[in-house]
């Protein structure tokens, strides 16, 4: 078997460890068939740039990207292409470790929020000078398409793929976070908040969370906090398309809860009928339907043939892996 090797670059600052998305693969050290995930390999074969940023590197003295980004002027930006220095361009590519630009793909994996359009777009029309695959979950990307699966529970695939349920022993939990920089994220804040005063019985989770949203802290494993329960909220940061889909509805499935999911239609193209529930909206209306929902588990019973079919497609066929596998293997037989 001829492996291919995949390195990887990523702007979050987290994403430095050399054994990123190993949990997601059935062989160690992040195998999946003939392709292996080697994020700082030297010379890989193919290169992922997965939710980088261009302008930190190809930014120009004429005006920064963040002061255009700022006043939501891409078109100056874009613009200023033209004018990137040799040594930006070299600086650049000496990350790209010789990876010719045909194997170098690039995925967005945030959502278009109208605060971040700008520079997705920038970063968009950046990466079609460097990589032959450019997509993210916008009519905007080049391609536009649903990002590959992630997830954040962190439980190994053999255990994920064939392990039965986990022991049920709670109601309802929501991991969350105390970030409010956009609407969105504020109007999920609002939501929270009328849960709270609403006395639903929801144990939240998270970081950066005020004293008023009862958290119970921050998890360093997110199957801690969905494992036990029946049900799990589920809510975008962004629902106005038909591509974006996050982590937050496989983290939940993965962890065998019955997702009450806000968010796009993308979810109900992906995933079986059944396997998660429709949030109606985050006011009163959604506050009624948790309310009646998680009044007792008998929903969580009815929906659980369908939570399994639905972990089998984000496991095998969702699976960031899977994703760089069969495009990689439809280029190779190009060739």
């Amino acid at each position: 078997m001829n492996m291919k090797t995949v390195g990887m670059i990523s702007s979050y600052k987290n994403l430095t460890q050399a054994d990123w998305l190993w949990k997601q693969a059935p062989l160690a050290f992040g195998q999946w068939k003939s392709t292996q995930v080697l994020a700082q390999h030297e010379k890989p074969d193919y290169l992922l740039l997965y939710q980088f940023n261009f302008p930190d590197y190809l930014n120009t003295p004429k005006r920064s990207w963040k002061t255009s980004l700022k006043r939501g002027d891409w078109r100056s930006l874009l613009s200023q292409k033209s004018q990137v220095d040799e040594a930006a361009k070299e600086s650049v590519l000496k990350l790209f470790r010789e990876v010719p630009k045909e194997r170098i793909f690039f995925l967005v994996r945030e959502p278009p929020l109208p605060e971040v359009a700008s520079k997705q777009l920038a970063n968009y029309q950046y990466a079609q000078d460097y990589c032959s695959y450019v997509s993210g979950p916008s009519e905007s990307a080049p391609v536009p398409d649903y990002m590959p699966a992630i997830w954040y529970v962190n439980i190994d695939f053999q255990t994920l793929n064939h392990a039965p349920a986990p022991e049920k022993v709670r109601s309802c939990s929501w991991i969350t976070s105390g970030i409010n920089r956009t609407q969105n994220h504020q109007r999920r804040l609002q939501f929270l908040q009328s849960i709270i005063e609403a006395e639903i019985p929801v144990d939240v989770y998270g970081r950066g969370l005020s004293s008023w949203s009862n958290s119970l802290g921050s998890l360093e494993n997110k199957w801690h906090g969905m494992a036990p329960y029946y049900y799990n909220l589920a809510i975008e940061n962004y629902a106005e398309n038909d591509l974006y889909v996050s982590e937050k509805l496989w983290d939940a499935l993965l962890s065998w809860c019955l997702p009450i999911y806000y968010g796009g239609s993308a979810a109900d193209k992906l995933l079986p009928p059944g396997s998660f529930l429709r949030l109606p909206s985050l006011d009163k209306k959604g506050i009624e339907y948790i309310k009646d929902v998680t009044s007792n588990t008998d929903a969580w019973y009815d929906a659980q043939q369908s939570i399994a079919e639905a972990r089998q497609i984000i496991i095998h066929k969702l699976n960031l892996l899977n994703w760089l596998h069969e495009r990689i293997e439809k280029l190779e037989n190009s060739l």
